[in-house]
């Protein structure tokens, strides 16, 4: 059974008008202090923190982590009457935002220039633990044709700059202006992965492997494929239906979709961000086009065994139905917002960090 970890960031929000704030060095820190499983760390911009699990080998372990670092990010929030999100962007923004003093993040920062200013997204990152350096690459393979059906099930972002962008997943676009951002490349090996990130770094388009901006990629600093399309979610089950689709990809080993083309990949990424479960995608095992909710079923069906082998298949088939009837995070944000305003889309940001399993 192959062991994984989650990486969620979150973003504090003004609880009335829903405007990111900034968290001071003391408050991160005693964040970090409280947590007993798992950790508490800075993330990119003073307004955000990242909450990552220890590595795990079942969804009831991870669930446990995952809603245990909700309630100390919420807990601290609400002292602070403010609101802690769960979405890949933020419903409105000041665009004069901090930086994390960090020597990592001031480079960044000097590289990204104007764009930082831009650039308050919250994504969710799932690491899937793989022994073997050339069956990562390999694993990257084949999950980079699925990319835009991830996407599509999972999209979380439909606000920014308070409107609604008409795209399911904002943060994707934001992230598109990224240097190295969407789809990767296909690798002949691990060699092969290793050169292309040199010629990278080479271009000064990144300053080290840990600056990649794919949406999955090799971990440098782990045994991992990293997998990093994903918006943060709303609710604890739906980080947990991305990290459980993400595992039963990476270790399976017969699937297709490794040759398609990465300007079909990313045109179907690009799709998947903006119609969400009504795009249309490239199907990776015939390069067919075909439908968001057809691929969707396509995916469940070539990963079902090791879905079965994990103990997962219940718990996925019953997310794939919820997204059926209920949409995705970003119908659901929508919903809230067109019901009751920015209370409305409050209120279901506080439900998705206090929650317990299986509410809404």
């Amino acid at each position: 059974m192959a062991r994984f970890g989650i990486e969620e960031e979150f973003v504090f929000l003004d609880d009335a008008t829903l405007v990111p704030i900034g968290i001071s060095d003391t408050d991160r820190e005693s964040l970090a202090d409280r947590a007993s499983q798992g950790r508490v760390l800075a993330e990119y911009l003073t307004c955000q923190v990242e909450c990552v699990t220890d590595p795990v080998d079942t969804l009831a372990e991870a669930g446990a982590q995952v809603r245990h670092l909700r309630g100390l990010v919420d807990e601290h929030a609400t002292t602070r009457s403010a609101i802690a999100a769960a979405s890949g962007t933020a419903f409105a923004t000041t665009g004069s935002l901090t930086v994390v003093s960090a020597p990592h993040y001031d480079d960044v920062a000097s590289h990204l220039a104007h764009i930082t200013r831009g650039h308050e997204v919250n994504g969710l990152h799932v690491h899937v633990e793989i022994g073997d350096d050339e069956e990562r690459v390999r694993a990257l393979n084949r999950v980079r044709g699925w990319l835009p059906v991830l996407l599509a099930l999972t999209g979380n972002s439909p606000f920014a700059d308070g409107v609604d962008t008409r795209f399911a997943s904002w943060r994707s676009v934001a992230i598109r202006r990224l240097p190295s951002s969407w789809s990767p490349p296909r690798f002949h090996d691990l060699d092969d992965y290793r050169s292309q990130v040199d010629r990278l770094i080479e271009l000064h388009a990144i300053a080290d492997a840990a600056s990649l901006s794919w949406a999955a990629r090799v971990s440098d600093r782990f045994p991992t494929l990293e997998v990093r399309v994903f918006d943060a979610q709303l609710h604890p089950d739906d980080t947990l239906f991305a990290a459980a689709l993400t595992r039963a990809i990476a270790v399976t080993d017969d699937l297709r979709g490794s040759h398609v083309r990465i300007d079909q990949l990313d045109a179907s990424l690009w799709t998947a961000a903006r119609h969400g479960m009504h795009a249309r995608l490239v199907d990776p095992a015939s390069a067919a086009v075909s439908d968001a909710r057809t691929l969707a079923g396509a995916m469940l069906d070539a990963v079902r065994p090791a879905l079965e082998e994990h103990g997962d298949l219940a718990f996925v088939e019953d997310r794939i139905a919820r997204i059926g009837s209920d949409g995705t995070g970003a119908d659901r944000q929508r919903a809230a917002f067109g019901s009751d305003g920015v209370a409305g889309l409050g209120r279901l940001y506080r439900d998705g960090m206090h929650s317990s399993h299986d509410e809404h």
